[in-house]
């Protein structure tokens, strides 16, 4: 009898599933080492730029974002679905969901460091909490409108193959929704965590009163190389998050696409699917198979009782009147009116109504910034994007190049911005605006690769058929065929730009400081002076904005997409 078919004996696989799963247990384990500690062990053991120290670093950094992987899922597939399916709470989410994308990350720290600390007093774990969520911030939005997205552009013929097989709404959500939002969603995910890198040097540094909590991670060191102008030490922490998001990509997002790639919405056969060892090593594996079963039984057994619960209620007689949706629209607009009194009351307190035009025309030059390097962003990578997500062969090159693109922190260019404006006499308003889009314009190519990528082969081989060329193909196939990913990806590239204006129209390289005329220039200024009334109302100038634009463009264009270009 042969090794791999010994009853009691263990396959090389089940031997290289078990080194994967000890392998994360370790890395587990280390990476939450001293999250228990008190916060005077950060002062006894500060940050430091010894290039030996840059694997904890990345280990807690990495520890952080993922968690606020796990939560932006959650979020994504309970928001994002009861926005998708409730055209009530859509008219309150979806403007929601603008809101808190124009939001910047710092707003979101200040605003919830003390309940975060507070969780945990005198304790790290108080301020993980506050570093965690603050990465959440810059991951959940895009893979919300993402899920959203697609669970509004399910072909009807799917959805009545499901009624027609009798599934409940629960069954419906995770045997047909999530899987076919799934290759796109996987695609934003790794946008997402690509993104959070973006951000991370804020949220590593938390501010609670006139003490600064600097936790150990990349984000930090960078934030400390930076203040010194070391560019050794930018140097060693670029090399680390490249073997990070190498790292990554092979043990977490390459699985996920090669299996994701089960769930295309194809009706043709002869597209080589991506691979991943580790999804290999986890098929073939016996020992992650038994592992699996309970939850796979725990699935099947949630099915049951959510029919049960669905039938239960189809017999409990008509539900109540239309009283109820009374109840829900006057309670929205109550809390939407409470909110627009507190904050026009406190900012009234604090500012003149010339402050507030102030804000205003410094928010349409900003306007003006995004609205033109949209545009421009678009015209390079909606191209590359295509052909990247129509060549698997070719993604399989490019996901780690772009993955590493994207997670390039913009701040890391700052110095080299800084120092090239003042060497060459340039002016601060145009050549510090396209730091505003290096880190957002991923969420474009993402989604079109996304899109493309799920592109039915059968209509490719149409076109070719009908010998569509050139503009022809672009107008009538490819372009109608990416538009509803395109839309978000303009959509969450847009919110992100405004988002990053904060940081990219005030740039700094030691004692060099340039600033750019603009909303996000005030808002840097007014949070370093602790001007709160003038933070406040830069956000709330911001919100409006970002809002209207969503409104009256994107918003719009999303109701055009799922009209015209359903695979149906």
């Amino acid at each position: 009898m042969s090794f791999v078919s010994t009853p009691r004996g263990l396959s090389r696989w089940d031997l290289l599933a078990m080194l994967l799963v000890l392998g994360l247990l370790v890395f587990f384990a280390e990476a939450s080492r001293g999250l228990t500690q008190s916060l005077s062990g950060l002062e006894v053991a500060p940050v430091s730029l010894e290039p030996a120290n840059l694997p904890w670093y990345a280990a807690r950094t990495t520890l952080r974002m993922l968690a606020a992987m796990l939560l932006s899922l959650l979020f994504t597939f309970t928001y994002a679905t009861w926005a998708a399916r409730s055209r009530r709470a859509e008219l309150v989410l979806v403007p929601l969901l603008d809101i808190l994308q124009s939001v910047p990350i710092l707003g979101f720290i200040s605003v919830t460091v003390v309940f975060f600390m507070a969780l945990a007093p005198g304790r790290v774990l108080g301020a993980e909490f506050a570093a965690v969520f603050a990465i959440f911030t810059s991951q959940a939005w895009n893979m919300a409108f993402s899920f959203y997205q697609s669970l509004r552009t399910v072909p009807a013929e799917l959805t009545e193959a499901s009624r027609s097989f009798h599934l409940s709404a629960w069954m419906r959500f995770w045997r047909l929704e999530v899987p076919f939002a799934m290759p796109a969603l996987v695609w934003n995910m790794m946008m997402s965590m690509s993104g959070g890198w973006f951000f991370v040097v804020a949220s590593e540094a938390i501010t609670v009163g006139h003490t600064t909590v600097m936790l150990p991670g990349i984000g930090s060191y960078i934030a400390l190389a930076v203040a010194r102008r070391d560019l050794a030490a930018v140097a060693w922490a670029i090399g680390t998050m490249l073997v990070v998001i190498l790292v990554y990509d092979q043990l977490f997002f390459r699985p996920l696409v090669a299996w994701a790639d089960r769930f295309r919405f194809e009706q043709e056969t002869g597209v080589a699917p991506p691979r991943s060892w580790v999804l290999t090593v986890l098929r073939r594996s016996a020992l992650a198979a038994r592992l699996s079963t309970p939850l796979t039984a725990v699935g099947r057994w949630s099915y049951r009782v959510r029919a049960r619960r669905v039938s239960a209620r189809a017999h409990d007689g008509p539900r109540l009147g239309r009283w109820p949706e009374g109840i829900w629209a006057a309670t929205v607009v109550l809390l939407a009116a409470l909110a627009l009194w507190q904050i026009a009351r406190f900012v009234v307190e604090g500012v003149s109504p010339s402050e507030v035009a102030t804000a205003v025309g410094l928010g349409m030059i900003t306007l003006v910034r995004v609205t033109v390097l949209i545009a421009l962003t678009s015209l390079i990578w909606v191209p590359i994007g295509v052909s990247v997500g129509m060549d698997p062969r070719l993604a399989r090159i490019a996901q780690p190049v772009a993955q590493f693109m994207a997670a390039f922190p913009a701040n890391l260019l700052f110095p080299i911005a800084v120092s090239a404006i003042v060497a060459f006499h340039l002016h601060p308003d145009i050549w510090l605006s396209p730091l505003m889009i290096l880190g957002t314009q991923w969420y474009i190519l993402f989604n079109v690769i996304a899109g493309a990528s799920a592109f039915p082969t059968d209509l490719r081989e149409a076109s070719t058929v009908f010998r569509l060329r050139s503009w022809q193909w672009w107008r009538q196939v490819i372009l109608p065929g990416i538009f509803p990913y395109y839309v978000t990806g303009a959509l969450t590239a847009s919110g992100g730009s405004w988002n990053a204006s904060i940081v990219a129209e005030v740039a700094s390289w030691g004692d060099t400081k340039l600033k750019a005329a603009g909303l996000g220039a005030y808002i840097a200024d007014a949070t370093e002076r602790g001007d709160f009334p003038r933070v406040v109302l830069g956000v709330a100038v911001m919100s409006v904005f970002v809002v209207l634009i969503n409104r009256l463009l994107w918003r719009p264009l999303y109701r055009f997409a799922e009209r015209h270009f359903r695979l149906d």
